[in-house]
């Protein structure tokens, strides 16, 4: 058993590609010991900014590979087939030999069995898994012909304890590597990854990221208890930092108090997003002046400290100056500074788009039944904050700095708020706006943009959505189903492309209500599908979908997927699939025309009596519900009938030689089986014994 050690040096690459190189190099490795039937009993990789390291431990030396019988061509094959088969497998014709076999007789040889070396095939393969590695973003360096992430300066290749030579480019592989990556001449040659790695964490080098993230999270957990302090939970930052260092060390620093006067969101992004610090909060969530910075090296003099205060207290300099600039512009005097900022190709500007929005959110507003003067004006100032110094230098803000200023300006709460929710939610966990201004806004905004790109054919293919249509629509299922609203939206939909068209947009979309009905078909499939309802209840639902009652359509799947396995479930499911099921085998047999004509007064007996008042009562009860229905007890309403269903079918004959009871007794069934399609397409749903 041997280890094999592979080690490549680099320039610092991102953070960003590391993850995807250290993962898809050490999968090409582990497929190769897989097809050559290489055991090993232990393999990871890890990396830091600047090493890359590969380790399988306990791996076969040698591999024992048995004789294999070859087929090839049949015997009556041309010639030149019979060559090319002895040219592919480089073997000469004496060794072929014929044999019959079921589907003819063939020519045939063997292998001989025979032992290869794993340090053979490594000096094979090596070069071919770095050569097929495919950077998102490579580089070449000087006259080198070598395509990689950042400039590779050395390979590191060791199979029990012995160099794997081969040449990569213009790189020779050797057992050492540079100990100092400022230092190139400084080098240190390594048998073994345990000799290499205490050898580096002695230089207080820790190679491995798990390690790293381990310091980072004890020294932060430190400095935090003893502050009283917290930090976000990010992870995603915190990993882009363990990938930034190979030495973590944690410095407390902080940035004069007067920032504190501007929103604590530009403080959290000038130093998240842009320096990769660590913001932190007291007990009561407020944004302190102190924050975490993760640095490379140990702060010896204080300099590091000075530098990030200094570089995050010029940046909140200047979010400070565009703060107290933009905060005052008023907002109504703005809107015509839109007419300069274009929203899309063929779609206006932006000042088009608020001309829009305010119609269509007048709309919105009486069927919410709240202030059309209020969620006018939100349409017409909300895209207001793109034209500002704030929202220029971080994009990320639109629409919070929009409800910031507008507050400060002294408009109405319910607008403010509306202008900061208006692009909510931003993916299927993100929080959703819940007061009705924000609502009003959100959906408004959200239907004149996936109307408009679908009317010039901007849309989602099966691999690609640049444009996040799919979010958008379903950030409006979300919104809808959270609030518990049911909205016409295809009404919505219907006047959203009219007022495209009343600017002079050209929709050339012919088919375009048919392709938004189907999308939003298609998001809510999706969106039950997360909310894990069963497969079958998803398709009846869909199959009766509606754009006006989407908040229904999935309460109703919802109570359904809740109840469909116990005797409520049982109850309805077995009532209707033993009525429909008749219904078809009769329907099928004799050719009998429905024409939806129960004849009471032609009933023989108790049952077809019980049966019909029963399906009358369940009419009734769907005759006098309105939007508030109660779910669960429709369901209820719809198990209770199963007495009466099956008392029929156990007592009365269906197939009814007399053909004018016979079409009664089918037309009473299949009025209970419409009568249950009231809720749903019971027809899709599977019984619990299918």
């Amino acid at each position: 058993m041997a280890e094999f050690f592979l080690e490549l040096f680099s320039e610092e690459i991102p953070a960003g590609l590391q993850k995807n190189l250290r993962e898809k190099i050490f999968e090409d490795f582990k497929n190769l010991f897989d097809e050559k039937l290489i055991n090993s009993k232990k393999s990871f990789s890890l990396s830091s900014p600047n090493r890359l390291v590969i380790v399988f431990e306990g791996l076969d030396k040698l591999i024992e590979t048995k004789s294999e019988e070859i087929r090839g061509p049949k015997t009556e094959a041309p010639d030149n087939a019979v060559e090319g088969f002895i040219r592919s497998k480089q073997i000469k014709k004496e060794n072929l030999y014929k044999k019959k076999i079921e589907k003819g007789e063939f020519y045939f040889y063997k292998t001989k069995a025979k032992s290869i070396k794993t340090h053979d095939i490594l000096i094979d393969f090596i070069p071919k898994i770095l050569a097929n590695y495919q950077w998102k973003k490579s580089m070449k360096w000087g006259e080198f012909d070598l395509n990689w992430g950042r400039p590779l300066k050395s390979i590191l290749s060791v199979f029990d304890k012995k160099i794997i030579n081969f040449n990569f480019h213009h790189l020779v592989s050797s057992n050492s590597t540079f100990i100092d990556k400022d230092l190139e001449e400084k080098k240190k040659t390594f048998d073994n990854f345990k000799t290499y790695e205490k050898f580096f964490e002695k230089e207080g080098i820790f190679i491995d990221q798990n390690k790293r993230l381990k310091i980072i999270n004890r020294n932060f957990s430190k400095i935090l208890s003893k502050r009283g302090l917290k930090i976000n939970n990010n992870p995603n930052l915190i990993d882009e930092v363990v990938n930034l260092v190979d030495s973590p060390n944690i410095l407390l620093c902080n940035f004069d108090k007067k920032f504190l006067s501007i929103p604590k969101e530009i403080i959290i992004l000038t130093m998240e997003s842009h320096q990769k610090y660590f913001p932190t909060f007291n007990d009561k969530n407020e944004i302190t002046n102190e924050f975490l910075i993760v640095t490379n090296k140990k702060d010896q003099k204080g300099l590091i400290k000075i530098g990030n205060e200094r570089v995050v207290e010029a940046r909140l300099n200047d979010a400070e100056f565009f703060w107290n600039k933009d905060k005052t512009q008023n907002l109504v005097k703005k809107i015509s500074e839109l007419k300069s900022t274009n929203f899309f190709k063929g779609l206006g500007t932006y000042f088009d788009k608020v001309q829009r929005m305010r119609k269509l959110g007048g709309m919105i507003s009486d069927e919410l039944l709240i202030s059309k003067e209020k969620v006018e004006l939100s349409a017409s100032i909300c895209k207001t904050d793109l034209t500002s110094g704030l929202v220029a230098e971080f994009p990320e803000l639109q629409g919070l700095m929009g409800g910031y200023f507008s507050a400060y300006q002294g408009f109405d709460k319910d607008v403010s708020l509306a202008l900061t929710e208006q692009y909510l939610p931003i993916g299927l966990n993100s929080k959703i706006p819940k007061k009705p201004f924000s609502v009003a806004l959100s959906i408004t905004d959200k239907i004149d943009t996936i109307v408009g790109f679908f009317g010039i054919n901007e849309k989602p293919t099966s691999s690609k959505d640049p444009l996040a249509l799919r979010r958008v629509a379903l950030g409006i299922i979300r919104t809808l189903i959270e609030n518990k609203r049911n909205l016409k939206i295809n009404d919505l939909l219907n006047y959203s492309g009219v007022l495209y068209e009343d600017q002079g947009f050209n929709l050339m979309n012919k088919d375009l209500n048919k392709e938004l009905y189907d999308f939003f078909k298609d998001r809510f499939r999706y969106y039950l599908k997360e909310k894990e309802i069963r497969h079958d209840i998803i398709e009846a639902s869909i199959s009766s979908f509606s754009l006006n009652k989407i908040y229904s359509s999935y309460e109703k799947a919802r109570c359904l997927n809740r109840i469909i396995n116990n005797q409520i479930g049982i109850d309805i499911t077995s009532s209707f699939k033993r009525a429909s099921n008749i219904l078809e085998s009769e329907m099928k047999n004799n050719q009998i025309e429905i024409d939806n004509s129960t004849d009471p007064g032609i009933f023989k007996s108790e049952f077809e009596k019980n049966l019909y008042k029963k399906i009358n009562e369940i009419k009734k009860y769907y005759s006098t519900i309105n939007n508030d229905e109660n779910y669960e007890k429709s369901l209820l309403i719809l198990a209770e009938a199963r007495k009466e269903v099956f008392e029929f079918f156990d007592n009365v004959k269906v197939n009814e030689e007399n053909e004018t009871l016979r079409k009664n007794r089918l037309e009473l069934i299949n009025l209970l089986c419409k009568t249950f399609q009231n809720f749903t397409n019971f027809q899709l749903l599977k019984s619990n014994n299918e």
